[in-house]
């Protein structure tokens, strides 16, 4: 797989072990691991532009030790305001304003680099504040990609006031401040948004489960690969097609 060529770029992860619906599920088993250590796996190429943004509330060992264990860069925050440890764990490792961060959440084993190097592209290719590959969704959920720089990282958080702002991040760009903001949307021709890859609850866990196990736990397939084992074998959507994605209320 080939890797973004270029050197001023972050990938900031948000890690917690205080889900409510799946307590402590990023550290589940999976494919010989943990769930966060198979989604790093999966973002081998790019090990040393990640940032792991974790919790300060004492529930965080397990992720800080995974963190030591692997060399990962990582930093310890607000449990709720998560648009400030995001934007902490960025200032932590001296990020300037044009450095590109892509955001990415810890319950998504299956995050592909194929489809999150399509939307760095679509980011660089045009005069763009945030892209992402979510809001016009072609794609899984679970496969979610945003890109910006942290200018505007240090906007939302100098300026976001409500609280979904602060709990999801970058809402204040793509809700609040929409007609503000230059966004831009990557979209696959094909869609196959009606697959759920996310891990929220125990279904999703038994259908990410049953997705590696398809694979032999080899964790090295592409989004094409992935997308026609799943067209293949349409039991496993319907593992967990009945859970219902968390909506951002305003």
């Amino acid at each position: 797989m080939k890797t973004v060529n270029i050197n001023n770029l972050y990938i900031i992860i948000q890690a917690r072990m205080t889900s409510t619906r799946l307590p402590k599920k990023i550290m589940l088993p999976l494919c010989n691991s943990t769930v966060l250590e198979t989604l790093i796996n999966r973002l081998y190429l790019y090990k040393d532009n990640i940032i792991i943004a974790t919790t300060n509330d004492g529930t965080e060992k397990d992720i800080i030790d995974l963190c030591i264990k692997l060399n990962i860069k990582y930093f310890k925050g607000s449990t709720e305001n998560v648009l400030e440890r995001y934007y902490q764990s960025a200032k932590k490792y001296n990020l300037k304003k044009n450095d590109i961060i892509i955001r990415i959440t810890s319950d998504c084993p299956l995050i592909d680099v194929q489809i999150m190097q399509k939307t760095i592209d679509k980011y660089l290719s045009g005069n763009y504040d945030y892209v992402s590959n979510r809001i016009e969704r072609t794609i899984p959920i679970g496969l979610d990609v945003e890109v910006f720089n942290y200018k505007i990282l240090q906007e939302m958080y100098d300026n976001a006031i409500l609280d979904f702002e602060k709990e999801h991040v970058t809402p204040y760009i793509y809700i609040s401040n929409k007609n503000k903001y230059r966004i831009g949307s990557y979209k696959e021709i094909n869609d196959y948004s009606k697959y759920r890859l996310t891990l929220d609850e125990k279904d999703d866990y038994l259908a990410i489960k049953e997705i590696y196990r398809k694979f032999n736990n080899n964790i090295d397939f592409s989004y094409n690969e992935l997308i026609d084992m799943l067209e293949s074998n349409q039991y496993i959507y319907d593992i967990n097609k009945n859970i219902k994605q968390k909506i951002i209320v305003n």
